[in-house]
């Protein structure tokens, strides 16, 4: 498997789908790198020359975060959040929706499993 910034990424796919898999690298971004290292976008990764290899893995490095640093702000950010007790932050903090979604029903994701509650037994 060719390795493109610290990613393993699939050899059996075109380049432009393969770099998808490197996180925080999607179709936009994959497209533009390609451009910009003046790659075959139907050449598939195994197929890449050891310099289009290192010429993608450079611009990934000098212009994008992906990976870990792009994870490390993401938590940053979200910490962020929950230290000036916002409103999206304590939904972070509870494990619920944060955009406006409702709860009544769904965000089961968000939630998790349904915590069953004893209801009032109606008396006959």
């Amino acid at each position: 498997m060719p390795r493109i910034a610290g990613v393993d990424v699939p050899e059996r796919k075109a380049i432009r789908y393969a770099l998808r898999y490197i996180h925080g690298i999607g179709p936009k971004y994959a497209d533009d790198i390609i451009a910009e290292a003046g790659v075959d976008p139907k050449k598939r990764a195994n197929d890449l020359s050891e310099q289009e290899i290192s010429t993608i893995a450079g611009i990934i490095d000098t212009n994008y975060l992906v990976e870990g640093g792009l994870r490390r702000n993401v938590a940053q950010a979200i910490q962020r959040l929950r230290d000036t007790r916002s409103y999206r932050g304590e939904r972070h903090r509870r494990g619920l929706p944060v955009r406006g979604q409702r709860t009544r029903t769904n965000a089961r994701t968000r939630k998790g499993r349904k915590k069953t509650v004893a209801g009032k037994k109606s008396v006959k």
